[in-house]
């Protein structure tokens, strides 16, 4: 299969072994009973196997509503997939799953949603500083109206969070969003963290510009989550957005969905360089 004839969304890229592993929301039906996860395999990011499915949320009772944008992160040996369910309350919730290989099976691992209690949330990501695991994860618009990306300590095993959440910031809060959407809600989508190779932290994250889902960056100061940060410029603003970056080889590449248009979206590749204290697509 080509990227072309692969219909998700939130794509998401391990590298491991000399090959590549991608995951992401299945675009089909979109939103409601989508019934699991699957990978796609390549060793080229050109041509990618037929989709095996790694996870049955029907199986386990996780498929009374979305699934949505798996990330698979190895972790102490193991490999730990991080993914939003509906929970039982009607609330969204990440969950983590585990299996011993990135083509699975997984299975659940955490205690239910490690999302804080009573919150809609959405698109948790794991972000491990100074050995210590954080998930960082969307403070969803639909429930508070301006959405928020916040961070939460997490268990050493991944099964629950421990303490209080903190909210970095809102979706109307950087410098370029101008004017209010036309439902006044502001949208909060995929954070990503990453490291450059001089130590910089930067985040990716999505929301819309001028009703266009785009790709945004923030950079902390010192190389920490708990530190100052400051909005850079958008790295993509024309209907392309819920991006990872992953190492292949030498070169390190932004994988994101485009268009945001329920049964067109595809995965895209493109190049970036890492200029030290920021991100530029080649």
């Amino acid at each position: 299969m080509k990227c072309k004839d692969i219909n998700i969304r939130d794509p998401f890229v391990l590298s491991e072994n000399g090959k590549y592993y991608m995951y992401g929301t299945r675009a089909k039906n979109f939103g409601v009973n989508v019934g699991g996860v699957d990978v796609y395999v390549s060793s080229d990011l050109e041509t990618w196997s037929e989709p095996v499915e790694v996870f049955d949320s029907a199986a386990f009772g996780l498929n009374g509503g979305v699934n949505w944008a798996p990330e698979v992160h190895k972790y102490n040996g193991g490999y730990y997939m991080f993914i939003t369910f509906t929970q039982k309350n009607g609330l969204r919730g990440t969950y983590v799953l585990k299996a011993d290989s990135p083509e699975g099976p997984f299975t659940p691992h955490s205690d239910g949603a490690v999302t804080p209690d009573g919150w809609e949330c959405l698109d948790g990501t794991l972000y491990v500083e100074d050995g210590t695991p954080y998930l960082v994860f969307c403070h969803e618009h639909t429930q508070i109206t301006d959405g928020t990306v916040c961070f939460i300590e997490l268990s050493a095993d991944l099964t629950r969070s421990v303490g209080e959440p903190v909210t970095l910031f809102c979706g109307s809060s950087p410098y370029y969003i101008e004017e209010a959407p036309p439902d006044g809600h502001y949208v909060t989508d995929g954070p990503f963290m990453f490291k450059t190779e001089n130590g910089t932290l930067l985040m990716l994250w999505s929301t819309f510009i001028h009703s266009r889902y785009a790709e945004c960056l923030v950079r902390f100061e010192g190389g920490s989550i708990k530190n100052p940060f400051g909005h850079l410029a958008p790295l993509i603003d024309d209907d392309g957005g819920h991006g990872m970056l992953f190492k292949a080889g030498d070169k390190l590449f932004l994988t994101f969905h485009t268009p945001n248009r329920t049964d067109y979206e595809r995965p895209r590749f493109v190049e970036v360089c890492d200029k030290g204290n920021t991100l530029e697509i080649k």
